[in-house]
């Protein structure tokens, strides 16, 4: 009876994997397809795409747009979050249980009424779109995974090490700059890497608080409608899933 459910559970474990993990395979596979066309056999193998890359205008401009985006939002979703972080652990204050539910909200708020109401919001205000209201916007969805991150920190981090530097003559600012901070800079740089990769290829929200400033997702998906394209796609999709399993690595690392 035992043998049935352990191959149960490994035929189980096996569908999920496959499922899994099959489209990224074969992104990865045909972006080295010298051919157009999505389909096997394959028409050898190529570098290409690659190459090409580098001569894609509109591709590296989007891709600056989205660098730019996401290391802005993801810098003030730090401070943010490592501010909101600090008031919910380290004070008690009225309506507190109201701060923590409401700072959390953007994570369960779809992206598409999020989008919806953001660009109603800058046209309520007079904003054009631009690329910083896009940064501003991620801003709101990265705040929330920053707290997350660096609460549990704070929370096993001993007050009693700050009080006794407050103790000793040291103000809360200069505690919190020399000794709460520097402790908690591993998840700080964590909370920025995971903002980044949010930031860097979010597409719902990004798409309704663009304008005419193309982020890359958003470039990739309007290359869909030209098969001679795809293959470029193909090729940066598997650039960045390369780079996004290096930066989920180096975060994996962090936390321990």
């Amino acid at each position: 009876m035992s043998s049935i459910k352990s191959f149960t559970f490994h035929a189980y474990y096996l569908v999920v994997l496959v499922l899994l993990y099959t489209p990224i395979v074969l992104l990865v596979v045909f972006s080295f397809n010298d051919g157009n066309t999505l389909a096997f056999p394959l028409k050898g193998f190529t570098f290409d795409w690659y190459a090409a890359l580098l001569d894609a205008e509109d591709l590296l401009h989007s891709m600056y747009h989205s660098l730019i985006v996401a290391v802005v939002s993801s810098i003030a979703a730090v401070i943010l979050g490592t501010m909101a972080a600090l008031a919910t652990t380290r004070f008690r204050f009225p309506c507190r249980d109201f701060f923590l539910t409401a700072g959390t909200l953007p994570l369960i708020i779809p992206d598409l009424a999020m989008g919806v109401s953001l660009q109603l919001l800058f046209h309520w205000l007079g904003i054009s779109l631009s690329m910083w209201t896009v940064a501003c916007s991620h801003v709101m969805i990265n705040i929330p995974y920053v707290m997350l991150i660096v609460s549990p920190r704070l929370q096993t981090l001993q007050g009693s090490i700050e009080e006794a530097s407050m103790d000793l003559g040291a103000s809360y600012w200069r505690t919190l700059l020399k000794i709460t901070l520097p402790v908690c800079a591993p998840v700080l740089l964590a909370g920025f890497l995971y903002s980044f990769g949010i930031s860097f290829d979010e597409f719902d929200l990004s798409f309704f608080v663009t304008g005419s400033y193309e982020t890359l997702p958003i470039y990739l998906y309007s290359q869909l409608r030209f098969p001679g394209r795809l293959p470029l796609v193909l090729a940066l999709s598997t650039i960045i899933l390369a780079v996004s399993l290096i930066v989920l690595l180096f975060i994996e690392m962090l936390s321990d």
